[in-house]
């Protein structure tokens, strides 16, 4: 049999492809630029291919160098994973757990689901990750998480996916918007005036998916870091949105006099689901998790 490229090669070339810098990527790495240097050209060689193309000013991947990134980075997750599994095995439901949560999500269930996992979890450390769907997906491919909380329609490519629960977009206005007041169904509001995040949350194409506005582009008015900023928004009668159910119960919205929320026709929706890699050897945790957000969620709707 031919010689295989060793998992701590392809860690480094992983970590040059994220710093595009050699001296950076040996740091991070722990070792040194010409121990880093060497591992990398000893893959190639292995490989029979350039990866990396080096001169004084720049470092960059050849295309065979991004495919190899890109199984690589497979491989090094499945080898986590595989580690992970001995523990599991002898003492399940121990250990860290890094859970990614997308911020339309974090706010409104994380309590709730601390306090759980501290009484049905509590030799579980759970590490808490916020960052948009797009992110936190790629660092559960990659390894660096362990499952993810996020709402569906997105692209979960060959992930495991468990649904959590579903639900309605509502629509929040300011209490003087009287187009917004005597809606009936999205087809009577003046999107016109419809406030969204920016770019890269899934809200927004959640509740894009549901109104015909096309390609119109949107004026400054119309977008938001933050949920509370677009709620801050709409109570200066800026315009209106669409909130996840689990955001209209809160204070955020009840505390604010100026606000009004109801439900509309045909208002889009989204799930909550819970996402792991399939090789995964957190199943138990999973689990538990999956039973605790779906008792949560049941709740508070």
């Amino acid at each position: 049999m031919a010689a295989l490229p060793s998992l701590r090669q392809l860690s480094y070339l992983v970590t040059l492809s994220e710093t595009l810098h050699f001296t950076e990527a040996a740091r991070r790495s722990f070792v040194t630029q010409s121990t880093l240097s060497g591992g990398i050209m000893e893959l190639e060689r292995l490989l029979g291919g350039v990866l990396v193309e080096r001169d004084r000013q720049n470092v960059r991947l050849t295309p065979l160098g991004e495919q190899v990134v890109g199984r690589a980075r497979v491989l090094l997750a499945d080898a986590q994973d595989l580690m992970r599994l001995s523990r599991e095995m002898s003492e399940p439901l121990t250990g860290d757990l890094h859970l990614g949560v997308i911020p339309t999500i974090a706010p409104f269930l994380l309590a709730p689901l601390l306090d759980e996992v501290h009484k049905q979890l509590p030799k579980i450390q759970l590490h808490l990750h916020e960052a948009q769907s797009e992110k936190i997906v790629e660092k559960l491919e990659h390894g660096n998480l362990d499952i993810v909380l996020l709402a569906l329609p997105f692209d979960t490519r060959s992930l495991k996916v468990a649904e959590v629960n579903k639900e309605k977009l509502f629509l929040v206005y300011n209490k003087a918007d009287q187009n917004a007041a005597q809606a009936k169904s999205l087809d009577d509001l003046d999107l016109s005036r419809l406030m969204l995040l920016e770019e890269g949350h899934c809200l927004r194409d959640h509740a894009l998916s549901a109104c015909p506005i096309g390609e119109r582009k949107n004026d400054h008015r119309l977008k938001a870091s933050s949920l509370p900023t677009l709620v801050e928004m709409v109570s200066a009668n800026l315009g209106f949105t669409l909130l996840p159910e689990i955001a209209v119960h809160t204070n955020m919205i009840k505390a604010n006099s100026d606000l009004a929320v109801k439900e509309i026709e045909s208002s889009p929706t989204r799930t909550l689901a819970l996402v792991t890699r399939k090789s995964t050897p957190l199943q138990s945790e999973f689990d538990v998790l999956l039973q605790i957000l779906q008792k949560i969620t049941n709740n508070l709707h």
